[in-house]
């Protein structure tokens, strides 16, 4: 029995979010349940559609991750939080990370990587599997 991972996108990037829904929809054991271009939704989206992971830019205008970070897993405890960078500097990494973020991919990584942490984020401690 195969349990299907519900995934919240966050990225402003229309581009990069439609392709990353096509690519992460086709794999078994993944569906996209939200995609959003606003990191100040993010924690409204998160509280309505109980995701099981949280895919999110790190750089979203007006947000950055921690911050965003913060706000959504308030808002969704039970979520797990992947941010999404193109580039951060360890300052920005220590700090998504000290904000609970699960992982930081970049946005370069292949698909078979980015899937790999988003099945190992849904099945972190205190995570339902």
């Amino acid at each position: 029995m195969s349990t299907v991972v519900r995934v919240l996108l966050v990225e402003d990037n229309e581009v990069y979010r439609s392709t990353l829904e096509l690519l992460l929809n086709g794999r078994d054991g993944l569906e996209i349940i939200g995609s959003i271009a606003a990191g100040d939704e993010a924690a409204a989206a998160a509280q309505a559609l109980d995701p099981d992971v949280v895919l999110m830019d790190f750089r979203l205008p007006g947000l950055d991750g921690a911050h965003a970070t913060t706000a959504v897993l308030a808002a969704s405890p039970r979520a797990a939080v992947i941010c999404l960078t193109a580039e951060a500097t360890e300052a920005d990494r220590a700090a998504v990370l000290a904000a609970g973020a699960a992982t930081l991919v970049e946005k370069g990584s292949p698909i078979d990587d980015l899937v790999s942490a988003i099945t190992s984020a849904s099945h972190r401690e205190g995570q339902e599997p």
